[in-house]
């Protein structure tokens, strides 16, 4: 599976939009982005969908534009205008040439989901390898309103209790990708976020 971030050269604010070439042509979420559609263009003619992890402006905000450009089909937990399909925790997604298991990871945002697959996750906000406030496993912010660190520490435990063997790539929100033993990753992030103390100096 050929994944490319297509928000990637963004000069403003936004999320880690990701494409996913394969069976199924999918944009894991839309970002912030204005040229995102272009870029998408780019790699592809077609889209088979658009699949969201959570409805943060920066994750969302060129949704419309791109559902627009290509006429694809919208997959999200939370309710949304144009969802074609409805996802739950424990449903089969199909994201470029793997299947995917969508969990349900509340804590950064009420409707957040990471999708994990045999090879790959696409992790959302809910855990990343690298943001600026710690690298090689970090965690999703949880001081705003209706966000709980109580809760992104449940979601990590049921990332881990839900992980198979064998995860190498790790494509987050925010940050870098990562290659290499994902669980570790995921591991340092919990461990972190356990300590229960200010992600940012002015939490």
């Amino acid at each position: 599976m050929r994944v490319y971030n297509v928000t990637a050269d963004a000069e403003t604010f936004t999320c880690n939009a990701y494409l996913a070439l394969g069976d199924r042509t999918v944009l894991v979420d839309a970002g912030a982005m204005d040229g995102v559609v272009e870029a998408v263009r780019e790699r592809t003619d077609d889209l088979d969908a658009v699949v969201l992890t959570h409805q943060h402006g920066d994750h969302v905000e060129r949704l419309d534009a791109v559902l627009d450009a290509f006429d694809a089909d919208l997959a999200a937990y939370a309710d949304h205008p144009r969802r074609t399909r409805e996802l739950a925790d424990g449903d089969v997604v199909d994201i470029g040439d793997e299947t995917f298991e969508a969990v349900h990871t509340p804590g950064h945002a009420d409707d957040h989901l990471a999708f994990v697959g045999d090879a790959t996750i696409f992790s959302g906000d809910v855990v990343v390898h690298d943001d600026g406030a710690f690298d090689d496993g970090s965690f999703g912010r949880t001081d705003m309103p209706g966000q709980s660190r109580e809760r992104l520490i449940e979601s990590l435990h049921e990332i881990l209790d839900r992980f198979p063997d064998g995860v190498e790539n790790m494509y987050a929100g925010h940050g870098g990708e990562f290659h290499g033993d994902v669980r570790e990753v995921i591991e340092r992030a919990l461990e972190r976020a356990e300590r229960r103390e200010p992600k940012y100096p002015d939490e």
